[in-house]
């Protein structure tokens, strides 16, 4: 049998490179000496691409640890180094970064698995090795001798999947009223017997009960905003009041969040409001949007040939997770955020559920869809977990696929305004376009030589052959569209684009957006590579003549997609003796589908009329080329709403009996005497569109910032000068022996610190992490640095209000100039309507309170919040808690100030779980799934 020790092992760090040959121990070799090696033979590898990275590869092949544990323990998490995957093996970790020889016993322990006959994951694992031998996948020969084919042959993913099943409606939840003392016992049941009775969380139990107590008026629902400071334990503060109305009510929550974190975290604490696991699993339903699941009709074109080489490994690693996954869920549930980056994003988003494609009733995986199974489950659920995106996608189409939403609980509500900002958008884009022609006429596929390929038949014509063949006019209303939809981009419109060869109408549209957005563009933002854009004025004739043409082909479309839709209803009103179940869902599904595409061509239809004629006020209207560095990825017309809460309160709030927003940092800052921050919560909840007025709850935090925290404003380090920010972030992170977050408000800045500083301090033992650098996605990040007390990371958005990393791994947070907002067209409008500099005042002071959140997570944490910024206006320091010393320093002095603290922490072993009885903040480290945040581009 070959045995992995048959195999060189090698590992690489910032601070080195190590092969560890069998029966010999690890070697120092250089980065062109390791290069030369393993083109020479396969290499045990821990995690191939940062490996790569290490040597500046753009990949590299070999043996790597992480596939084989993917296979023999799908569905499970571990943390992607040396120490995390000990911890998950159970196996001594290694002891320096030197240790390549842990790699051989790290395959040891895993391959030993397969041989055990109480493996838990054996079924399956027979049938897709096969697939990967025919794949050449290097795991599968020293696997192959460990397996036995089973007898009798095991059922295949598609039949071994259950069912859903079809429930009658739920009936509307009863009018119940709670009393202050059954939210106080069931609070008290919740904790847990001999938890402490913490005064603020039972103040803030109380408060929001009254969302939950019966509606007064039509329209206006009993609202109430609700400011906890951190660690008054809110989660379990809303979940009891939730929970108690849901039984008494045989009514649903809906529990909405911003990041997927919180989301896994009420889903951790629910367990104390359902400890059988069971009723849990009927209880509390955790819903997210279609494209974070996987796709089984995706999966089986995957694994049947559509994915090749080492896509298609990865496609037959997902169906080996699918099996034992709990809910389908690739972003944030139980797939290893480390998984598909192992093989590459286009991957990964092959596999999931892309909006424009699902055909619903028409998949023959319909009955085991995991998007449908949580849609249906959710209908009977005390509690769904959703996020604000979902929540109000659902609103707007009128309906919450199945489920009236008459309690809301929106927590992380500072966001709202946000998730209401971008939802109730119009953007007529390339994307956005490419996206209908693939609902309508299917996608097109492109084969590896290049060349388009039919693909599965998805399109609109396909999905209602039934109708086609039964009624005359629906069938040329089909054909209408289709006709009609061949003028949307389809495949590679960006490119023909960019060579000046813009085909059809919208293309020469878009074209003629991206000249006058070139012409008018600010050079430096060219220059830097960030997205582009121009407030739509004086527009260029080239653009009117062109948004004439495209308004009389989204006409031409739009017509027969009306009558289509009608001819549908009209069936399903009166039904054909051969329409079965299947089929009438399939009707249901078009019909609904052709409804909101319809209204979706409408808002573009109103969008380029605007183009030449007057603005309207109620808007804010512009031309974009989204670039990332440099590179173009779309071109579009937007439109977005000046104050989108008035639409979120319409469709969101007004038909919601009682809801809740509640967040640590609610208030607007305080930026002028005498205001108390709600008026500027309500304007950025809707609470100030309803008829009856919002109640207003603050709590502040109980943690001791005066004993525990310290604010250093670092001075003497001047803007611009790249050499003395990296020199900054070095010193302190050294000062601090690691756990450090570092957060910047630009790309290249990080980029360019981290290139400085990331070997010195990889010498020092002190291993140093970067989004945007580093081949790993953010959540995997943050999992890595919350297990490693020693570690810093380095980020941007994402990690200022994302983060939740309690303990000594986080003991320093260093934070480059002040997060002022990009003087975008959108922010140079609210920003006139909203005080000028008062309203850039308030927005950066909301993200100096996130960032500052980020470090004091429990009552022991203990750190310090560094500000890097020789000029930072006094009026921006309330962003901090009331009683935190702040102090204007020069970086020496900082410096010293932040060893200092690090003196007095305890050590990283001497740090105490959280406090689980408090209810806020439960320890995720063992526990999580790959997904410890959402930044923007992980929403919905």
């Amino acid at each position: 049998m070959v045995q992995p020790s048959s195999h060189p092992a090698l590992t690489a760090t910032h601070a080195g490179v190590w092969i560890a040959l069998p029966g010999a121990p690890a070697e120092a070799v250089s980065r062109g000496e390791a290069i030369r090696r393993v083109a020479d033979a396969p290499h045990l590898l821990l995690n191939a691409p940062v490996i790569a990275s290490r040597l500046g590869l753009g990949e590299i092949a070999g043996l790597d640890l992480l596939e084989l544990f993917a296979f023999v323990h799908p569905a499970r998490f571990t943390v992607p180094t040396p120490g995390g995957l000990a911890a998950a093996l159970g196996i001594d970790p290694p002891l320096r970064d030197s240790d390549a020889g842990f790699l051989h016993r790290a395959a040891t322990a895993l391959l030993d698995t397969a041989d055990d006959p109480a493996w838990p994951a054996r079924h399956g694992a027979w049938g897709i090795l096969q697939a990967l031998g025919r794949q050449r996948w290097p795991w599968a020969a020293l696997l192959a001798r460990r397996l036995r084919q089973p007898v009798p042959p095991e059922r295949s993913l598609f039949t071994a999947l259950p069912k859903w099943e079809e429930a009658a409606a739920r009936p509307a939840p009863r009018p119940v009223t709670l009393s202050a003392g059954a939210v106080d016992a069931r609070l008290d049941a919740m904790l847990g017997a001999g938890a402490e009775r913490r005064a603020g969380q039972r103040a803030y139990a109380e408060a929001v009960t009254a969302a939950f107590q019966p509606r007064r008026i039509a329209g206006a629902p009993n609202m109430v905003l609700a400011e906890a400071g951190t660690g008054i334990g809110k989660t379990l503060g809303y979940l009891a009041p939730a929970n108690g109305w849901a039984m008494a009510a045989d009514g649903a929550v809906w529990l909405s969040t911003f990041t997927k974190a919180l989301q896994r975290q009420l889903d951790q604490e629910s367990v104390r409001a359902y400890p059988d696991a069971a009723e849990k699993r009927h209880k509390v339903v955790v819903r997210k949007g279609r494209e974070n699941y996987l796709c089984l009709l995706n999966l089986e074109d995957a694994v049947q040939g559509g994915f090749a080489n080492r896509a298609q490994v990865f496609a037959q690693l997902a169906a080996r997770w699918a099996e034992y996954s709990r809910d389908g869920d690739m972003v944030g549930g139980d797939l290893p955020g480390w998984l598909p980056a192992l093989f590459g994003r286009s991957s990964f988003s092959g596999l999931t559920d892309r909006r424009g494609e699902c055909i619903h009733a028409g998949c023959p995986h319909y009955r085991i869809c995991y998007i449908e199974r949580a849609t249906r489950a959710s209908a009977a659920a005390d509690l769904v977990i959703a996020n604000h995106a979902l929540v109000m996608v659902n609103a707007v189409r009128g309906r919450a696929e199945g489920m009236a939403m008459t309690r809301l609980v929106f927590d992380e509500g500072h966001h709202l305004f946000d998730a209401a900002d971008a939802t109730f958008a119009v953007e007529l884009t390339g994307r956005e376009a490419v996206e209908l022609r693939q609902w309508l006429l299917g996608p097109e596929r492109t084969n590896r030589e290049g060349g388009r390929s039919a693909g599965r038949r998805r399109g609109l014509a396909a999905r209602l052959a039934e109708l086609a063949g039964y009624d005359d006019e629906g069938a040329a209303a089909i054909d209408k569209v289709v006709a009609a939809a061949r003028v949307l981009p389809g495949e590679g419109w960006l490119g023909r684009i960019l060579s000046a060869t813009p085909d059809g109408a919208i293309e020469t549209l878009l074209a003629a957006v991206r000249a006058q957005v070139l012409a008018r563009s600010d050079g430096k933002a060219a220059d830097a590579g960030y997205g582009l854009e121009t407030e739509i004025a004086a527009v260029l004739p080239a653009v009117i003549d062109a948004a004439a043409a495209a308004s009389t082909e989204l006409a031409r479309l739009a017509t027969p997609m009306a009558v289509l839709e009608s001819r549908l209803q009209a069936m399903l009103d009166d039904p054909p003796d051969w329409l079965d179940g299947g089929g009438r869902a399939r009707v249901e599904g078009a019909a609904a589908g052709l409804r909101l595409r319809a209204a979706l061509l409408a808002a573009w239809l109103g969008l380029l009329a605007r183009l030449g004629g007057a603005a309207d006020p109620d808007f804010v209207d512009w031309f974009a080329v989204a670039r990332i560095d440099g590179r173009e990825l779309d071109i579009g017309i937007h439109r977005h709403w000046l104050d989108p809460m008035r639409p979120f309160a319409k469709a969101v709030l007004e038909p919601a009996h009682g809801v809740l927003v509640t967040s640590a940092t609610l208030r607007t800052p305080v930026v002028a005497e005498g205001d108390d921050g709600w008026a500027g919560a309500e304007a950025r909840t809707g609470a100030r569109q309803l008829a009856l007025p919002a109640t207003h709850f603050a709590v502040a935090s109980p943690f001791d910032y005066t004993r525990n925290a310290r604010v250093l404003i670092v001075t003497d380090v001047r803007r611009g000068d790249m050499s003395g920010l990296a020199h900054a972030y070095r010193s302190l992170i050294e000062a601090a022996e690691g756990g450090t977050l570092g957060l910047f408000t630009a790309i290249s800045r990080l980029r360019a610190v981290h290139a400085r500083i990331a070997d010195p301090l990889a010498r020092a033992g002190l291993p140093l992490y970067a989004q945007h650098v580093d081949p790993i996605e953010t959540g995997t990040l943050v999992d890595i640095f919350r297990a490693e007390p020693r570690a810093s990371l380095l980020g941007t958005d994402a990690l200022r209000d994302g983060v939740d990393v309690p303990g000594a791994s986080l003991r320093l947070v260093v934070m480059e100039g002040v997060p002022w907002p990009r003087p975008t067209v959108l922010h140079a409008a609210r920003r006139a309507m909203n005080g000028g500099t008062a309203h850039d005042d308030a927005v950066a002071m909301g993200r100096l309170a996130q960032a500052f959140g980020r470090l004091i997570r429990r009552a022991d944490d203990r750190g310090c919040f560094v500000l890097i910024g020789p000029a930072v206006p006094s009026r921006l320091l309330g962003a901090f808690p009331p009683g935190t010393p702040v102090d204007r320093v020069g970086l020496e002095d900082a410096v010293a100030a932040v060893a200092a603290a690090h003196r007095r922490l305890p050590l990283a072993h001497e740090s105490r779980p959280p406090d689980a009885g408090a209810g806020d903040l439960p320890p995720e480290g063992g526990a999580g799934h790959g997904r410890a945040m959402t930044g923007p581009e992980e929403r919905g």
